[in-house]
């Protein structure tokens, strides 16, 4: 079993299979990650992959439609897209009630 901790979400933990999607843990043990469509089209699911980017899979082609070199280098990836395979830690940017995130 691998951990994922949601640091935004007052570093909930959840446990999870190796190679299991971001998103999908987070809807299951109630993460806190935002999303809207879950197939890599809003890009909704932004988040930083805190700790443990080397076991995230590699970037996506949808991923590219929302995220620059420079988001990726820094961390960032769509969770819906996003395949674990080791203990992660990831945040993301809370959305006000208009849905766009705060502090952006």
């Amino acid at each position: 079993m691998i951990t994922i901790t949601f640091i935004t979400n007052d570093g909930k933990t959840a446990t999870a299979e190796p190679n299991s999607n971001l998103l999908r843990v987070s809807l299951r043990e109630k993460g806190g990650i935002p999303f809207k469509c879950g197939g890599g089209i809003c890009g909704t699911c932004r988040c930083r992959i805190e700790a443990g980017l080397e076991h995230t899979d590699a970037v996506k082609a949808k991923e590219r439609k929302h995220l620059t070199d420079t988001d990726l280098a820094a961390g960032y990836r769509m969770a819906c897209q996003t395949f674990v395979s080791g203990d992660v830690a990831v945040s993301w940017l809370p959305r006000g009630p208009n849905g766009k995130p705060i502090g952006e």
